[in-house]
């Protein structure tokens, strides 16, 4: 079950906190994902500036937030490298979770492998590239190929009873998927994507988490940004050539028009409740009791200074049945659209 928690001191500021599943982890609601700020790959989201995503890592620090989700995958080991250049320039130290089981080719294309001894090395160059020497949260990033999953599982409960790292965890995971690898070890969380335009999480897998006291950490809250309220068909077209989200079928008509429409009428919301938009979308998932955090990504100190606020807010139940209400006339028009 989520264990609530008074606001902690952490760094300068205080920031509201939840249990992570059955662990000792208190994690700020709100957490700092470093995807974008690993530069072009695969799934990059354009280029990035080294120095301005090491302050924004010290900055997030500095507005409270205790933990980091990074992964090898994030351009390609500079995502852990600039979290690790970050955290040595300062004495407060958060948590930090990453991920195992993707690899890459020399195209910069995710490769995907669940081999033991692949784990093994993996959390090893972790540890080097962080600069740490034991990972607090070790999250198997996708469970892929099925065939190599027990013994994935495996080699992460060894790396914990070996002190490399302190709990593991799954990313996108199924409930079939996370029932079986509980079966070997147990999860202390799962990391899975939600917003108000993918609920699926809502169908069963909260539900599994929090009766198995495993802590739920929820990626891409915002929606990729679609729900900040700054995106429009001309930043779209702007995008980097190399952004992934061009490829993305929520960024194309009849889905990005929709939501662009169904931003517009959060706006009143928000302003009434004198949040941002992006606030707003973060406080939406944080609704959920299942859940213990968000990543809020950013590549900009601006940015999580705005997002980090998103913990001590929390929307009233008027607001909520409108947001839903609003969210099942964006899905009739998307429906009505497609046909």
């Amino acid at each position: 079950m989520l264990s609530w928690q008074r606001p902690r001191l952490f760094g300068c500021l205080t920031m509201q906190t939840r249990q992570l599943g059955y662990t000792d982890l208190k994690l700020t609601t709100v957490g700092l994902g470093t995807w974008a700020m690993g530069g072009p790959w695969q799934f990059g989201w354009g280029p990035q500036d080294d120095g301005q995503a090491i302050a924004t890592i010290l900055h997030a620090l500095e507005k409270g937030i205790n933990w980091i989700d990074t992964a090898p995958i994030y351009g390609l080991g500079h995502s852990e490298e600039l979290v690790g250049k970050a955290i040595k320039q300062t004495s407060t130290k958060p948590f930090i979770a990453t991920k195992c089981g993707l690899l890459w080719n020399d195209k910069k294309e995710k490769v995907n492998c669940l081999k033991s001894q692949s784990i093994r090395e993996e959390c090893h160059a972790s540890l080097k590239r962080l600069g740490i020497e034991t990972i607090d949260l070790y999250q198997m990033h996708w469970p892929e190929p099925d065939e190599d999953l027990e013994q994935a599982w495996e080699e992460m409960a060894q790396l914990a009873q070996q002190g490399k790292v302190r709990y593991i965890g799954a990313s996108n995971f199924n409930v079939e998927q996370i029932k079986h690898i509980q079966e070997i070890a147990p999860a202390a969380s799962l990391q899975p994507p939600y917003n108000m335009l993918h609920r699926e999480v809502e169908d069963g897998l909260l539900s599994h988490c929090a009766q198995n006291n495993t802590g739920v950490i929820v990626y891409s809250p915002m929606g990729r940004g679609l729900l900040t309220g700054k995106f429009s068909q001309e930043r779209l077209a702007g995008l980097p050539l190399d952004d992934h989200r061009r490829r993305k079928p929520d960024f194309h008509d009849p889905r990005f028009s929709a939501t662009l429409e169904f931003v517009d009428q959060l706006r009143p919301i928000a302003e009434r409740n004198g949040k941002t938009l992006a606030q707003m979308a973060i406080s939406w998932v944080l609704r959920r009791s299942e859940i213990t955090a968000a990543i809020a990504g950013a590549r900009s100190p601006d940015q999580i200074a705005e997002t980090s606020a998103a913990s001590d807010f929390e929307l009233c139940a008027e607001d909520t049945e409108e947001i839903e209400r609003l969210l099942v006339e964006r899905q009739k028009k998307v429906n009505k659209l497609s046909t």
